[in-house]
């Protein structure tokens, strides 16, 4: 089928697919920035999954270093070798992401580098003799994972709710987003918005919640450089990060950074913080990394955590069967080199801009369309009742899902995600291309949204 659109028509699939468990259609293969079913209809993968495939489907350079591994060892276990995949993406990513950030481990997911982060925070606190700092910050509308430590420290509402009671201690804070400042903010300020008061205003609350807690007793603050699917490709605010940077500093609070969905290109630089002229204590790294080909995450940490915490453990306290994974590596090693080769995080940050301005000729006049953010290919559209007023549709018509029906029935992979604004109100659709996307695709990604957002909304209202 032809992904070719309008704003006004589009070609669509023979229903509206409805995503139910047991109905989903049954892929058969990709190519490039497209995916295929077993029925033959092709869908733009516009959002690279949950912004994982970075270079696409089936590349075949990709492919061959994975079988080429295969044919050599798959696993050798992290405690009885080392493998040059290994010892190779180290070092790529150490000099992708410079300055003291040169020693990391390598799991399986995101969420596993999340959890290696905290253990490592710990692990460096006690190995100071800052035992009794065993706390974390965050924020809400954040999402940082699925293990139960990482789903403690995420503010994401729908997420955690099977869970409560059983998650560990969390101290969440305001999100940092300049579309829907805290209330607070708002009280102070009169109802006036000025991004960088906004990012003061929400250091400083981390600042009091520190004080709050016991500067003594907090071992770190995590949070998303870009928050991605609990808020829908939010930038920190201006100044926001260096301000976070010298209140952790102030106060002995490490900083980790976690870029498993904004990292590794997605946001124009590698490191997405990088933008922010800020360099965390500890970072986390995922989708982008091996661009989904094998499953790998990493955990990245900085100098000056490495040396405590060796001479007192002898090395990490964190790992799995699975850490350091040769074949794992070996995608990476070979996800990664393509990108510095064909200049991948440069072309999305310039690509990033051209698509950033389709979008905001399509939507920044839309009537419910309140706000168009992000950054690189990392952008999404919040989805309102009322533009002036910022209004949420009621959560019953359940915008957000019904526009990744009617996206995918046209033909486009999107990413649309609820409870934005409050945890159950709010609807979101994130648009994060395959690196690799034409800007003729990033034009369909925009036309496709476009016309199905509408019939979408000719359909509820």
């Amino acid at each position: 089928m032809s992904t070719a659109a309008t704003s006004d028509k589009v070609e669509t699939h023979s229903k509206v697919m409805d995503w139910e468990p047991g109905r989903l259609p049954k892929v058969d293969y990709g190519e490039g920035c497209y995916i295929f079913d077993t029925h033959g209809r092709r869908y733009l993968d516009g959002s690279a999954g949950p912004a994982v495939y970075a270079l696409g489907h089936a590349n075949k350079e990709v492919n061959d270093a994975i079988k080429a591994q295969l044919d050599r060892i798959a696993h050798g276990y992290r405690y009885t070798f080392t493998s040059d995949p290994l010892e190779e993406l180290t070092a790529i990513v150490a000099g992708r992401c410079g300055g003291g950030l040169r020693n990391m481990t390598f799991n399986t997911s995101g969420s596993e580098a999340v959890e290696s982060a905290l253990k490592i925070a710990l692990q460096y606190q006690t190995a100071i003799g800052q035992k009794s700092r065993r706390l974390f910050i965050s924020r809400e509308r954040s999402w940082h994972g699925n293990t139960m430590g990482a789903t403690s420290i995420s503010g994401f509402a729908a997420r955690r709710a099977a869970f409560e009671g059983a998650l560990m201690p969390s101290h969440l804070l305001s999100p940092a987003n300049v579309y829907r400042p805290p209330a607070g903010y708002l009280a102070q300020s009169g109802g006036r918005i000025d991004p960088v008061a906004v990012g003061q205003y929400c250091a400083r609350e981390l600042e009091d919640k520190i004080l709050e807690l016991g500067p003594d007793r907090v071992a770190a603050f995590i949070f998303e450089p870009v928050v991605g699917a609990a808020g829908g490709c939010v930038p920190a605010p201006p100044g926001y990060a260096k301000l976070v940077r010298g209140i952790c500093d102030k106060h002995g609070v490490l900083m980790i950074a976690d870029e498993v969905m904004c990292g590794s290109g997605r946001t124009g630089t590698w490191r997405a913080l990088a933008h922010d002229g800020v360099e965390p204590d500890i970072m986390t790294v995922a989708k982008g990394l091996a661009a989904g080909y094998v499953p790998l995450g990493g955990t990245i940490y900085h100098d000056r955590l490495k040396g405590p915490m060796f001479a007192k453990d002898g090395g990490l306290l964190t790992g799995h069967t699975f850490t350091g994974h040769t074949l794992a590596c070996a995608a990476g090693v070979a996800v990664q080199k393509i990108m510095l080769r064909d200049h991948l995080v440069e072309k999305v940050h310039d690509d990033g801009l051209y698509f950033e301005t389709l979008l905001r000729a399509a939507f920044a006049g839309h009537p419910n369309v309140g706000d168009i953010r992000g950054r690189g290919f990392f952008w999404a559209i919040e989805m309102v009742a009322d533009r002036a007023a910022k209004t949420p549709f009621d959560p019953a018509l359940a915008i957000y899902q019904r526009l990744r029906d009617r996206c995918f029935a046209n033909g486009l992979i999107c990413y649309p995600v609820g409870g934005n604004v409050d945890g159950v109100a709010g609807d979101i659709a994130i648009m994060s291309p395959p690196y690799i996307a034409t800007r003729a695709e990033l034009g369909t990604i925009v036309e496709i949204m476009k016309a199905s957002l509408n019939r979408v909304l000719e359909d509820v209202l």
